[in-house]
């Protein structure tokens, strides 16, 4: 398939995504995703020799790539990409650029929860962007300031499959064919909406100590992960690179303990 530069674009940054996150995130998981029923529906739990027929087809080593002619060829026909945890990224930053084009200075661009703060708003000198409550429990539990810098939050809170008790989520460990697990919640902050959608899936799909690591190795990312607690009681861990912004609402004080990593 030779690639319109566009699409390219995202396919080269999902790829190198997939290497600097040691392989949390890969655009091959489309077979686990649709499996799941969280493409084509329904959704639900599939059998293990379901799974084990869609995770045979996942995998970089089915992808054939050269990025000079932007040709991507598969290993096999039944090989299949999905780019929904960078492609929304990417058309924030292209809804920004068009908008610095036309003369724009100060606007919030949000798409599904993948936003860019540019420049700022009349009466503060940033945006003051809510981090949702992954339970729903209250529309937001904390307060991030932004300008100049994307925004983008994963979690297991608006697709899932629910049996015997489990919640499986739609975010896909590529490294072991199953719905990721451990976190509840990835929020991270990056120079661009593209960069931060990538980064959300990987270090929720990485776990909460390997994207701790993860988050403190890299200086180009801010991140908050939420994990499950007992008693209504979650855990928050927070960048310490964010302590001059990162605010816990009042209302959420009794919902979430606030560790800093």
């Amino acid at each position: 398939v030779t690639m319109h530069p566009e699409v390219a674009e995202v396919v080269d940054a999902a790829l190198r995504a997939g290497r600097e996150s040691d392989r949390a995130f890969d655009i091959t998981v489309e077979p686990l995703v649709r499996v799941w029923g969280f493409l084509g529906g329904p959704k639900r739990v599939p059998s293990d020799a379901e799974l084990e027929a869609a995770f045979s087809r996942v995998g970089p080593r089915h992808l054939m790539y050269d990025s000079v002619t932007r040709v991507l060829r598969f290993d096999r026909p039944d090989v299949r990409i999905d780019l929904g945890g960078i492609a929304k990224g990417h058309a924030v930053d292209r809804a920004v650029t068009a908008l610095r084009n036309a003369g724009v200075t100060d606007a919030l661009v949000d798409l599904s929860g993948n936003m860019f703060a540019l420049g700022s708003p009349a009466t503060s000198p940033t945006w003051r962007i809510g981090v949702r409550d992954p339970r729903d429990r209250i529309p937001y539990f904390a307060r991030l300031p932004l300008s100049e810098r994307a925004i983008s939050t994963s979690g297991k809170y608006e697709q899932f499959v629910a049996q015997d008790g489990r919640t499986y989520g739609h975010i896909m460990d590529p490294r072991t064919g199953r719905p990721a697990e451990g976190l509840i919640a990835v929020t991270v902050i990056a120079p661009t909406a593209m960069e931060a959608d990538a980064w959300s899936t990987s270090l929720f799909v990485l776990g909460p100590v390997a994207a701790k690591l993860k988050a403190k190795a890299r200086k180009d990312i801010d991140a908050v992960l939420v994990t499950p607690g007992n008693a209504g009681m979650d855990t928050v861990w927070v960048e310490a690179s964010l302590k001059d912004r990162f605010t816990l609402d009042d209302t959420a004080k009794g919902m979430f303990q606030l560790v800093w990593f």
